[in-house]
Parts: C-alpha cells; structure tokens; sequence
C-alpha cells in the first residue's frame, strides 16, 4: 500500500479532472478471503477521509477449494 497510495493521490484529482464518476481498485489473492480483504479494508480506510469509498469483496463469503 504504500507505493499504491502515492500513485492514488496522483491518479484522483486526474481522474475527477476528466470528469471520471468512479475508479475501481482491485486485489487478488489465491483464496480471496485473506490478503485480498485486508488491503481493500486498509485502502479503503486510507481514502475514506477525503474519498467516497465504496469496498466490496466478491469472493470473501465463497466456500474455500
């Protein structure tokens, strides 16, 4: 996260610039309900104070392989 959120900072005003409504950000892991979940809950954190955040996390509730 630390090297993606000095890129976010860049990319939002740019985006809001050009008029974009939303940005999707996404992670991956192997199973999905770890790592994955972890950062999105981190970065989501991070961005709340001066983003509308919305932090979705499709595979959390799948069953394990």
């Amino acid at each position: 996260l630390r090297h993606l959120r000095p890129l976010l900072d860049y990319a939002l005003p740019q985006y809001a610039r050009e008029g974009k409504a939303y940005l999707t950000v996404a992670f991956g892991c192997t199973g999905g309900r770890h790592r994955s979940v972890a950062l999105a809950e981190e970065l989501g954190r991070q961005l709340g104070g001066d983003h509308e955040i919305v932090v979705a996390h499709r595979d959390a509730q799948r069953a394990a392989p």
